[in-house]
């Protein structure tokens, strides 16, 4: 039987996966960062290859920041939040669709992307965090958006 504190934990973390979420959809990278630890570290694969390996919340600020700066939207969506929770620490997995929007030569480009999150979460002081995060980006699809 699930205990109320793991059920807590488990809302929590699941409001947690979808503030980041919310929060990239309107590029507000300074709430964001507040999402996670000060020592995080987000790895980014695409496919197997590991793209970008960045530790703390300054440079990972700067990242997204210059990501955001070409993309003209985001639209995300999450599925899957599966998460075991061990007191004040839990792994999960998320499974999103994350579509976004960039110009090129004139014309919108959207790109669908399928990632699958491998979360590690820490609580302190009373706050679920996002302690390391391993994006991997599983399918990927881009076109010429039209209307």
């Amino acid at each position: 039987m699930m205990s109320l504190e793991v059920l807590q934990a488990k809302i929590e973390l699941r409001e947690l996966v979808d503030a980041y979420a919310n929060l990239t959809d309107e590029k507000n990278i300074t709430d964001q960062m507040l999402l996670f630890t000060p020592d995080t570290r987000f790895k980014v694969y695409m496919g197997s290859q590991l793209v970008s390996d960045v530790i703390g919340t300054k440079q990972l600020e700067e990242e997204f920041t210059g990501h955001a700066s070409i993309v003209k939207r985001y639209f995300s969506i999450n599925g899957q939040h599966v998460v075991k929770v061990d007191g004040d620490t839990a792994r999960g997995v998320v499974h999103s669709q994350i579509k976004m929007v960039r110009e090129e030569d004139g014309k919108e480009v959207i790109t669908d992307y399928s990632v699958k999150y491998d979360d590690t979460y820490v609580c302190q002081n009373g706050t679920w965090l996002i302690k390391e995060r391993a994006s991997h980006y599983i399918i990927i699809e881009a076109r010429k958006l039209h209307g």
